[in-house]
């Protein structure tokens, strides 16, 4: 898994590639943290070029979006498809996050 860092206006953009599993995903955890305890409070995960999401991957993103909703943040997503969209949706995550089909509309709710 890749993780590419970008800002764009006030959010911090995360595009993740490859999969998200009980290996990869203490590497997302840990660079979402990181941003957050360095001041991010909107935070967008662009999960387009991600192929696989593991129930491991879903706990991290719970940690991530329970950490920046306590210091007063927000996490949004963009990009799901396929296996990754499926998986959002039967877990609820759906309902949980705002989900945006491409990262620009995602920039457009901040």
């Amino acid at each position: 898994m890749q993780i590419f860092t970008t800002k764009e206006s006030n959010n911090l953009v995360l595009e993740v590639k490859g999969r998200l599993d009980a290996v990869t995903s203490p590497k997302l955890e840990e660079e979402g943290r990181a941003w957050i305890d360095r001041g991010e409070k909107a935070i967008i995960i662009d999960l387009g070029g991600v192929d696989y999401i593991s129930s491991a991957g879903l706990r991290a993103i719970l940690i991530l979006a329970r950490k920046l909703n306590g210091s007063g943040g927000q996490i949004r997503f963009c990009g799901l498809r396929g296996m990754v969209q499926e998986v959002f949706s039967i877990s609820g995550f759906t309902s949980l996050f705002p989900v945006f089909p491409t990262l620009p509309d995602a920039l457009g709710h901040s």
